[in-house]
């Protein structure tokens, strides 16, 4: 979202830098304003476009163009290409010897029927002059078009020209319409191939999306690739295209070994969970074992499901894993609760006191999984643990239980000189136990050097009600008016005044209060503070 922002902002920048002085070089202002500069070239002289850049860019030119108060106008072929009026907008695109190819996309999408045709013809003509690098640097931006009313004509003549239907790249005295017969500017199926390749490694997700659908519907990749695509990609989407046909490729034929290694391999649980149950038709399922402490929980259980159907128990085999404590693993606590009883709980409360700290937070996690955790006796000294996932864990187990601890020594806990994750659980059990001790370490707190306890901490004195820990009898007028001042960075003023009048406190109740909003800047503070003695008085 961060860098569709900058690109939606840096095309209005070209946009306005080119309205502005209708001399400047458009080619320049775009390689600065609307092309990264750190991006590879792709093939020949074509960069990375940004769809959302070149569509603020049109956007914004049509709205400097047509605002009422000083409209700016430009003669340039790019400022014509988005003006307001659509006849422009035409006779520009007849001046189709060398115009931007991204504006004339977007042109294709036009809401006039006549500036759409015109485009389209004029954009077949310039695509069948290099037809590999202009298909690689179109297809982000008419994906992004393909959104609008009229912008599927684009979409539909990529995957036409990718797949081998016919071509919109078609001969000179057709432009712009589809060919039924092979012409010089056909892509051949090698072409194709290189230019879905390319396509699947772009960063833009919905362009590997579209080139994995139609590398999928072409069929040229054999069963090892298609793991090996599934096993390296990032986006879960698109991984689950590759490895579903994966999987259909090895149950059409018979299954091979390698690729069955590759998708145990993947980075995604979904693949990984994919190449296990891939073992059984491949006769492999002795190996669900190696399986059965992986870190994801689905992984795990299809690895358990595999070892069943295999004749195996993986109860008895998460029990010999914990039997050796300097080899146990965390995963393979985890597993292990997964499927244990309630009865085993002790044998992981032995856990607890293992060295490593992974080890004793999934110890946590499988009690509380079970319903067993430990009294609160057990529990409160591991939220000092050097382990910062053993002290949220603990902070976890004892969240229920919150309103019986002791706020004085979880007060003790969100001292300055404990550690970062201890004043963390320290300080999520004071806001669930709540009352005035919770308001203390959260004032305390809204001062913290560590960022996300001191935003938790200033959004629990901003939310707090005030009145109500009165009104509970929780604390006294005069505390919660010096409480009030050391809040001063986060409430402002008058927010400080309204609580101050809320709580009845007098003048003189408070000194630290009085003195801080009897310094206020403002005049206007000033007279409201006047008159508000005068009203006391």
């Amino acid at each position: 979202m961060r860098l569709i922002r900058q690109d939606i902002g840096q095309g209005h920048d070209a946009a306005l830098a080119l309205m502005q002085r209708p001399d400047t070089n458009m080619s320049d202002a775009a390689r600065v304003l609307l092309l990264r500069p750190d991006t590879e070239v792709f093939t020949g002289r074509l960069l990375w476009h940004r769809p959302d850049a070149w569509i603020a860019f049109d956007e914004e030119v049509r709205r400097l163009a047509s605002r009422p108060y000083e409209p700016l106008r430009s003669n340039r072929l790019e400022a014509r290409l988005c003006d307001p009026d659509g006849r422009v907008r035409a006779s520009a695109l007849a001046l189709w010897r060398n115009p931007p190819v991204l504006l004339v996309l977007i042109r294709c999408a036009d809401r006039v029927p006549a500036v759409r045709e015109r485009a389209r013809r004029v954009l077949g003509r310039i695509v069948a002059k290099d037809p590999e690098p202009m298909l690689i640097a179109l297809t982000p931006l008419a994906l992004r078009l393909g959104r609008r009313e009229h912008g599927a004509w684009a979409v539909g003549q990529l995957e036409a020209a990718l797949s081998g239907r016919y071509s919109l790249l078609t001969a000179w005295w057709r432009p712009g319409r589809p060919s039924t017969t092979w012409s010089w500017s056909s892509l051949t199926r090698e072409q194709r191939a290189g230019v879905l390749d390319q396509l699947r490694r772009t960063p833009a997700l919905p362009t590997r999306q579209f080139a994995a659908r139609l590398t999928l519907a072409d069929g040229r990749l054999g069963v090892r690739e298609l793991a090996r695509q599934a096993a390296t990609e990032h986006d879960p989407s698109t991984c689950r295209m590759f490895t579903d046909a994966a999987l259909a490729a090895m149950a059409a034929d018979a299954p091979d070994d390698e690729a069955v290694d590759t998708l145990l391999g993947g980075r995604i649980p979904m693949v990984r969970a994919a190449g296990v149950t891939a073992l059984r038709r491949a006769g492999r399922a002795a190996e669900a074992s190696r399986h059965l402490t992986d870190p994801s929980g689905l992984v795990r259980a299809c690895a358990r499901w595999l070892l069943r159907q295999d004749g195996g128990d993986p109860y008895m085999h998460y029990l010999g894993l914990l039997v050796d404590a300097e080899h146990v693993s965390r995963y393979a606590v985890t597993g292990f609760s997964e499927c244990a009883p309630r009865t085993d709980a002790p044998l992981l409360s032995e856990l607890l006191d293992h060295p490593a700290g992974a080890v004793r937070a999934a110890a946590l996690t499988g009690l509380r999984r079970l319903d067993a955790t430990p009294d609160d006796a057990a529990l409160l000294p591991l939220l000092d643990d050097s382990s910062a996932s053993v002290a949220r864990e603990a902070a976890l187990c004892l969240r229920p239980v919150a309103g019986r601890l002791d706020p004085e020594g979880l007060a003790a806990r969100t001292a300055p000189d404990r550690r970062v994750h201890t004043r963390r659980a320290a300080f999520r059990l004071l806001r669930a136990r709540g009352g005035i001790a919770a308001l203390r370490a959260a004032v305390a707190l809204s001062a913290d050097p560590d960022p996300c306890l001191r935003r938790v901490a200033a959004d629990t004195v901003t939310t707090w009600d005030w009145l109500h820990t009165l009104q509970e009898g929780q604390a006294e007028r005069a505390e919660l008016g010096a409480l009030l001042a050391r809040s001063a960075h986060l409430l402002p003023v008058h927010t400080l005044r309204w609580w101050r009048a809320r709580l009845g406190l007098q003048e003189n109740d408070c000194a630290e209060l009085d003195a801080l909003l009897t310094r206020s800047p403002h005049n206007e503070d000033r007279r409201l503070w006047r008159s508000r003695r005068g009203l006391w008085a």
